[in-house]
């Protein structure tokens, strides 16, 4: 009997250890402190405005649904050689104007980022050709960890903001009552 306990005893000791020994491994879960920023972001009703040439703009809601704030830093597209990532603030004569946003676009932990006519967008400058109404845009979003995501952006016909692009390339004026 007594070798009956000490069989029980050692089975489960040993059923024990390798249990605490699968918890000792180091390997922990994926969690969003180890995913990628492009991992966490995902990009809803993506358009842009339709263009003959010169300049353009691209507009999305970009969510975060991790648990940390993720920037973004430069985006790319074949659409244009130059792609800007445009804030429009109030300049000192009180009229709104769009610049370059320094540090690119945070996008806050369980938050959405709006990029919309007469905000945030993505500012596309020097169109490689023109940009017809149904044309699909594919974007590269960089972040500042150095992942990377794309996305495609249907192309459509916009009457809204009207921003005449005047002045050096990094502050542009806005007039709010016409085309975009």
């Amino acid at each position: 009997m007594h070798a009956r306990t000490t069989s029980r005893v050692a089975v489960l000791a040993a059923a024990a250890l390798i249990a605490l020994t699968g918890c000792a491994t180091g390997a922990t879960p994926a969690s969003d402190e180890q995913a990628t920023a492009a991992e966490t972001i995902s990009v809803h009703e993506a358009w842009v405005k339709a263009a003959d040439d010169g300049m353009s703009a691209a507009f999305a809601e970009l969510e975060n649904a991790g648990q940390a704030d993720v920037t973004i830093t430069a985006v790319t597209s074949a659409a244009s050689s130059d792609l800007q990532l445009h804030e429009t603030v109030e300049n000192e004569a009180g009229e709104m104007t769009m610049r370059e946003k320094d540090g690119g676009f945070v996008i806050p932990a369980g938050k959405s980022l709006i990029l919309e006519p007469g905000g945030n967008h993505i500012m596309m400058m020097d169109l490689a050709k023109p940009i017809k109404a149904g044309d699909e845009l594919t974007f590269t979003l960089t972040f500042s960890d150095g992942s990377t995501a794309d996305f495609t952006a249907p192309a459509k016909d916009y009457s809204g903001a009207n921003e005449s692009y005047e002045g050096d390339d990094m502050e542009m004026d806005m007039e709010m009552d016409g085309d975009h």
